[in-house]
């Protein structure tokens, strides 16, 4: 029985361009049109092992060794690099290029006309990417504003980028495209916001002329003891909004949240659970529920001589 070809270590995971490996030795053109192989782009390759139809880095790899020059990556692509994973499995990378570059065309591409300078631009991986600072500018003058909002929130949480710098950067691009839409985003944005869905669901209730809850508001009991930390809150009414992600259908994470359920309710808090179809579904069946809740906490507490006020 043969034995299968032995798979050169620097071709083993990542996109690699044949014309330079070919011309390394390292394979052949032959042995390129056989099963090990898949072809992600013109002269660009990856092993069988290393393929992964929705793994953006490696789409990103890919594209990197096809860029004409000054070209970067950027937008969503690069945020993705930066630990920010706001890309849908089969987005195309998204590439930013000087106004004086005409590309062709490219499956999973997305070329973007763009005016960069060289203190927007360092590299990741080795990949040119646009700086956290610059993703940033680029992401939030792009409407819809939600969508916005959430990436430069999720930005600042990961503290890639300071509120003030990106303040002062905005300061220094007058006149470019969307930066009204950034003055906003900036008056929205939360560095505390832990997720996309937080961010839509708090901009849910700004936009409906409710009150700004409180992000991520620590929650203790009549001693002082901590309980729990809550993604939104209305501290006096004590109300607690919850985004209910996938990962709290864990076992372990379950019985987590029961006893910490238990233990708000104990100290006086309505808790109330959201998941993505709520907000981004039924959102005025989702904001009856909590201005409802809101109603009813304020005539309780009026009761009890609390000002009305959330």
């Amino acid at each position: 029985m043969s034995r299968p070809a032995r798979v050169p270590s620097r071709l083993a995971f990542l996109p690699f361009s044949a014309r330079a490996a070919v011309a390394e030795g390292l394979i052949s053109r032959s042995m390129l049109r056989g099963p090990a192989w898949r072809r992600l782009l013109p002269d660009v390759y990856v092993h069988r092992d290393g393929y992964r139809a929705d793994d953006h880095r490696m789409w990103c790899d890919a594209v990197g060794l096809t860029l004409p020059p000054g070209a970067v990556v950027g937008g969503l692509s690069a945020a993705y690099l930066w630990g920010v994973q706001l890309v849908a499995r089969d987005s195309p990378v998204t590439v930013l290029i000087p106004g004086n570059s005409r590309p062709r065309a490219r499956p999973r591409v997305r070329y973007t006309l763009a005016t960069l300078s060289a203190g927007d631009v360092t590299r990741f991986g080795g990949l040119p990417v646009t700086t956290p600072l610059r993703t940033a500018f680029d992401l939030g003058r792009k409407a819809p504003r939600t969508e916005a909002v959430v990436a430069v929130d999720a930005l600042l949480n990961r503290r890639l980028v300071k509120p003030a710098a990106l303040s002062d950067y905005l300061a220094e691009h007058p006149g470019w495209p969307g930066v009204a839409l950034l003055r906003e985003v900036l008056g929205l944005a939360e560095p505390l916001s832990e997720s996309p869905m937080e961010t839509r669901l708090r901009l849910l209730l700004v936009d409906a002329g409710f009150p700004g809850p409180t992000v991520q508001h620590d929650v203790c009991d009549a001693r002082g003891h901590f309980i729990g930390r809550v993604d939104l809150a209305y501290p006096r009414l004590r109300i607690a909004l919850e985004y209910e992600g996938d990962h709290h259908r864990e076992r372990a994470h379950f019985r987590q949240d029961v006893a910490r359920l238990n233990a708000l309710r104990a100290a006086g808090w309505l808790v109330l659970r959201f998941t993505a179809d709520d907000v981004l579904l039924h959102p005025a069946r989702t904001l009856a529920l909590i201005a409802h809740a809101i109603q009813e906490r304020r005539t309780h507490l009026d009761i009890r001589g609390v000002t009305r006020r959330a």
